[in-house]
């Protein structure tokens, strides 16, 4: 694969998206940048974006991906509510590290969500790509969910999501949605660097 063959895949791509496959992708980053950013705005500009990719990843058979919208799409309702309502006083919720047994619990997560994703599309959809539609989505809970209580750990989560995402969206004939998660992928490191600054200071201002 070069270089010329890939801009002419992305530039057919581009062609044939819709204009609802664009108006997700610019919510889309424009979440990331904010939660990059530890803005609120990172949730209600992320609802849009995951409530389009729902009626696209039906489309699409990413039944996975379509459930973990809906997903994302409730839990943004939730942390919504924790940011909006910090405790101890604060200004704003903290950034924090996970405990050891957050970690076991983020890992439990990820082993039963991706089982029972695979279970459920290999033996009730039609799905083409079950092992990669449940990797991408059971690590997503994981970086939603972490995202939502604002641990630094949601961005490990986010660009192994998004690494595994950019070959998906790409084999699906999703190339703009492509593009975008390998674009995600830059930003989820920055904010992981940003993160975990600003837990650092977390740390020494206690």
């Amino acid at each position: 694969m070069d270089l010329t063959w890939f801009l002419n895949e992305l530039k057919e791509g581009v062609q044939e998206m819709s204009w609802l496959e664009a108006i997700a992708v610019f919510f889309g980053i424009a979440s990331v940048i904010y939660s990059i950013k530890k803005n609120i705005l990172v949730f209600p500009t992320g609802m849009v974006s995951t409530l389009i990719y729902v009626f696209i990843c039906l489309k699409y058979k990413l039944y996975a991906d379509m459930g973990i919208n809906a997903y994302y799409f409730s839990m943004s309702i939730y942390g919504w509510y924790l940011w909006s309502r910090p405790s101890n006083n604060e200004t704003a919720r903290p950034v924090t590290w996970l405990s050891k047994k957050g970690v076991i619990q983020s890992i439990l997560l990820f082993l039963v969500s991706y089982g029972l994703l695979y279970f459920v599309l290999a033996n009730f959809t039609d799905s083409d790509v079950p092992y990669w539609d449940s990797f991408t989505t059971a690590s997503a809970f994981v970086g939603m969910w972490l995202m939502a209580k604002k641990k630094v750990e949601n961005w490990i989560a986010w660009i192994i999501t998004d690494l595994v995402s950019v070959p998906l969206y790409f084999y699906k004939g999703l190339m703009l949605t492509s593009f975008q998660f390998l674009f995600f992928t830059v930003l989820a490191t920055i904010g992981l660097i940003q993160w975990i600054k600003s837990a650092k200071t977390q740390t020494y201002a206690h």
